[in-house]
């Protein structure tokens, strides 16, 4: 009856252990192939961005339910659920590598520093001063808790393999081409609102989970709470603007301002009302967003086991 939450349990204990898989990881192997199909596929608007999502999307939760029905046995079915969430899991690889960051930042290496920047986010590295690299960083990490972690353990609890593959293929394209830039802003209108829709609760579940786990690196619960009410409306994105109000408000630190990436300025409002992240914070947020690695894994299994129990 809980196959499906010892699978997310292994997984999220792979995770832990190694992080992402080195070689051969099968979200790089999907990138590829929805590159090859935007080749033959890209329009400059929205209905062909449609199809091209549809396509992708479908075609993955078609395999996810093809392995999870042939995944016949306990032992079988908490394996490829194992599987299919670790691959869709990122929260180890995310924090060594701000992390790694923070590191580079505390011996004062900026072009090091900068060099670590595109793994955590797609922000124009050169732009960026040792403030604004802290504060990218932290921002990446409390956005990412929720998308690289948070959401698939979720996912693959509420709809096992299917559910998990298809959050990652969607997260995936929405990185690829949700972005706002002039190529994307139609193509990948629809890729962007449906990863919206897929985060919506994950965001919200991190906030809550951001708020219980702050007092454990001497955040504020309250302050999480209050800047999250407060100004996470705020933010051009329904989810990001969630994780970082709670996040900058458990940490006491200020988040938001101008956001260069590479196809444009954006000037984002400010989120939390304390003093801009030093080296420290971002220390403070690795260790805050593993707690929540933590919580929402425990939250996981919980739900996994309440969805079993309730299917025939």
């Amino acid at each position: 009856m809980i196959t499906r939450a010892l699978g997310i349990l292994i997984a999220g204990l792979a995770d832990l252990a190694v992080g992402d898989p080195r070689r051969g990881h099968p979200v790089a192997g999907f990138g590829r192939s929805a590159s090859a199909l935007e080749s033959l596929s890209y329009r400059d608007d929205r209905s062909a961005g449609a199809v091209h999502t549809a396509l992708l999307l479908g075609a993955v939760t078609a395999l996810g339910v093809l392995v999870q029905r042939r995944a016949r046995g306990p032992v079988a079915s908490a394996a490829v659920t194992a599987a299919a969430t670790w691959t869709a899991l990122g929260g180890t690889t995310l924090v060594r590598t701000a992390a790694a960051m923070a590191g580079e930042l505390e011996s004062g290496d900026l072009e090091g520093a900068r060099a670590v920047l595109p793994a955590l986010c797609g922000r124009d590295p050169a732009a960026l001063d040792e403030p604004g690299l802290a504060r990218a960083a932290l921002e990446s990490v409390a956005e990412n808790t929720s998308d690289a972690h948070v959401a698939p353990l979720l996912w693959a609890a509420l709809g096992g393999v299917p559910a998990v593959l298809a959050y990652r293929a969607i997260n995936t394209l929405d990185a690829m081409i949700g972005n706002r830039s002039a190529r994307y802003a139609r193509f990948g209108w629809a890729a962007a609102r449906i990863d919206d829709v897929a985060n919506l609760a994950p965001a919200r579940i991190t906030a809550v989970l951001t708020a219980v786990c702050a007092p454990l690196v001497g955040g504020s619960a309250a302050g999480a709470l209050r800047t999250w009410r407060a100004d996470a409306s705020r933010h051009p994105s329904p989810n990001a603007g969630v994780a970082e109000a709670a996040f900058a408000g458990a940490l006491g630190v200020r988040l938001g301002g101008p956001t260069q990436y590479r196809h444009e300025l954006e000037i984002r409002p400010a989120l939390g009302d304390g003093p801009p992240p030093q080296i420290a914070d971002l220390r403070r947020a690795v260790r805050l967003s593993r707690w929540v690695q933590g919580a929402a894994l425990t939250l996981a299994f919980a739900v996994a086991v309440v969805v079993q129990r309730r299917r025939p």
